[in-house]
C-alpha cells in the first residue's frame, strides 16, 4: 500500500474512530493472516477488538467518575466468613435489576462486616453494566449540601447526586450529621425517589435512624420512601479487622467481646 492510501486509511479509521483498528492495524492483519481468516472473518475480528477496546474505556470512564475509594470485588468478598450474606442474593444484585427499576438497597451491621466492600464491588458491577454510579460518604453528602444551603446553590447540589442513575452513600450513621441533616436528606431521597436508585451502607438499624438524623418525623420520612421498594440486607458477625488481629494473637478475645458490644 503506497503512502498517500496509508495515511488515506489512517484519516477515514480517525474518521469513524475507530481507534483501536487504526492504533494496532498492523498488529491486527498480522493475526488475521496468521489465522487464515477470509475477508468477512478478517472483518468481524477488526470489529471484535473495536467493540471490546471501546468497552472498556467506557468502562474505565465510567469507574472514574463513580470515585470509588478503594478497589473491592465481589470476587474478593469472603462470603464463609459472613454467613449471613447469601452469596446467590448478592449475585442477583449484581445483575442490576433493582437499579434499573429504581429500587433501594441498604446494607446494615457492625463496623468492619463487609459493607463498604459489597457497596463498592455492587457498584463496580453497575458500572460494568452501563449504569451511571457515584459513591459518597453520608459525612460528605451531608457536607456538600449543607454549604451548598448557605450559598444559594442547593438545587445545584440535588441535581448532581440526583442524576446517576446509582447513588452510593457509605458509613450513614458512623458520625454525627450537621444541624439540617435530615430535611437535607430527605429532599435528596425525595429527587430520586422511583427515579434513581441508592445504596446506603449503615451500622445502625433502620428503628435507629430517627437518632441518626434528629428528628424522628423526617427520619420516618426518608425510611417510607427508601423502603417503598426496597431490598435490606443486615450483616452480623464480627469485624474482619478484629478478627485477623485475633488470629495473630494481637487482641484477647474477651477484648474483641468488649469492643463488639461498644460499637452494636
Amino acid at each position: 500500500m503506497t503512502m498517500p492510501e496509508t495515511e488515506r486509511l489512517d484519516a477515514m479509521l480517525t474518521r469513524l474512530k475507530l481507534t483501536a483498528i487504526r492504533e494496532r492495524l498492523d498488529t491486527l492483519l498480522d493475526e488475521a493472516a496468521r489465522r487464515e481468516l477470509t475477508l468477512r472473518e478478517t472483518l468481524a475480528y477488526l470489529c471484535e477488538q473495536e467493540v471490546a477496546h471501546k468497552e472498556q474505556r467506557r468502562i474505565q470512564m465510567g469507574l472514574s467518575i463513580a470515585r470509588f475509594p478503594f478497589l473491592r470485588t465481589l470476587e474478593g468478598f469472603d462470603f464463609s466468613a459472613q454467613p449471613a450474606v447469601d452469596p446467590g442474593q448478592i449475585r442477583e444484585l449484581a445483575c442490576g435489576r433493582w437499579i434499573a427499576n429504581g429500587d433501594a438497597l441498604l446494607l446494615l451491621g457492625p463496623p468492619g462486616v463487609g459493607k463498604s466492600h459489597l457497596a463498592v464491588a455492587l457498584g463496580r458491577e453497575a458500572v460494568k453494566a452501563g449504569y451511571s454510579v457515584l459513591f459518597t460518604t453520608a459525612t460528605a453528602l451531608i457536607t456538600q449540601l449543607v454549604q451548598a444551603h448557605a450559598n444559594g446553590d442547593l438545587e445545584e447540589r440535588l441535581r448532581h447526586f440526583a442524576k446517576p442513575k446509582l447513588l452510593i452513600i457509605d458509613e450513614l450513621g458512623y458520625l454525627p450529621l450537621e444541624p439540617g441533616a435530615a430535611n437535607l436528606f430527605f429532599q435528596l431521597v425525595t429527587r430520586r425517589y422511583e427515579r434513581g436508585s441508592l445504596l446506603v451502607t449503615s451500622n445502625r438499624a433502620v428503628s435507629e435512624w430517627g437518632e441518626v438524623f434528629g428528628d424522628a418525623v423526617v427520619a420516618t420520612a426518608i425510611l417510607d420512601r427508601l423502603l417503598h421498594h426496597s431490598h435490606v440486607i443486615t450483616i452480623r458477625g464480627d469485624s474482619y479487622r478484629l478478627r485477623a488481629k485475633r488470629k495473630a494473637g494481637l487482641i484477647k478475645p474477651d477484648t474483641i467481646h468488649h469492643h463488639d458490644q461498644v460499637v452494636r
